[in-house]
């Protein structure tokens, strides 16, 4: 994408982070009826179109697109797809590359939230390779006389209980859709969603009590020299937490109350 289309897309991703940095919204969920609304825009070129035509008002657009989808879809999806037709677009094809990708990469999120990110990265990635490596089995996933039911069967016989979740959705989604792409280029923009995913990492710090300014920033300072990389807070209150705060990162979880927390993360810092 260039020009209209990256700064649209830009957008599209710091909503739907904004979105998904609430844990209470289901990002499978989310991941799943973004799909189903980029399979609806795959299909009609005119919806499309009328979605990304420069000439409309994006108001008119956004309260088409709610029109279309309010019922369809839950009310997070439709306020996300909304704000997309909003912005303009290069391409009509675009916009729908742009759901897709918030598709998919609100699938990584949720492996994010279950500390499973970095095997659904490795495993997209030796699925490529075995791919790779069997005419049969791509030729196989990539006949169009095959049915959806049949290559989603074939991939279950393969991944499933063998990998995660998130990958076996990600990987038949990409299956049953590929939208054009060689199976292999799906792939590999699937594993660079997922390594950038990975190099975000995020906090997800639920507390007794909105937390400030000041200690979201001292708290995202200690916890990223820590960890040794830029540290995102997704931030949640519970006043029923016990010890005042609680911190995940991955599936390591942190107790206790800010001061604690901040005062053990240095003493670890300094070995």
């Amino acid at each position: 994408m260039n020009g209209a289309s990256r700064e649209a897309l830009a957008a599209a991703r710091e909503r739907l982070d904004a979105l998904t940095d609430n844990t209470s919204v289901d990002a499978i969920a989310l991941a799943d009826e973004l799909a189903a609304v980029t399979a609806l825009l795959d299909r009609e070129v005119s919806l499309r179109r009328v979605l990304t035509d420069p000439a409309q008002p994006g108001e008119a657009k956004a309260e088409l697109a709610g029109r279309l989808f309010g019922g369809q879809v839950g009310e997070t999806t439709v306020d996300l797809v909304s704000g997309m037709v909003r912005s303009r677009w290069s391409q009509p094809r675009n916009l729908v590359d742009a759901i897709e990708e918030l598709a998919n990469t609100a699938d990584l999120t949720a492996a994010q939230r279950a500390g499973t990110l970095d095997e659904v990265e490795d495993e997209l990635f030796r699925f490529g390779r075995i791919v790779s490596s069997s005419t049969e089995l791509r030729a196989a996933l990539t006949n169009r006389a095959a049915g959806t039911a049949a290559k989603t069967e074939l991939l279950r016989s393969l991944l499933g209980g063998r990998a995660k979740a998130g990958t076996e959705r990600l990987v038949t989604r990409l299956v049953t859709a590929p939208r054009g792409r060689s199976l292999e280029a799906g792939l590999e923009s699937l594993s660079k969603l997922a390594a950038e995913r990975r190099d975000r990492m995020v906090a997800i710090v639920t507390s007794a009590v909105p937390l400030s300014d000041p200690q979201k920033r001292r708290l995202g300072a200690a916890l990223a020299k820590l960890y040794g990389r830029p540290m995102h807070l997704n931030l949640d209150v519970d006043p029923e937490v016990v010890g005042g705060i609680r911190v995940q990162v991955g599936d390591e979880v942190i107790n206790g109350s800010i001061a604690d927390r901040l005062e053990d993360a240095s003493r670890r810092m300094a070995g």
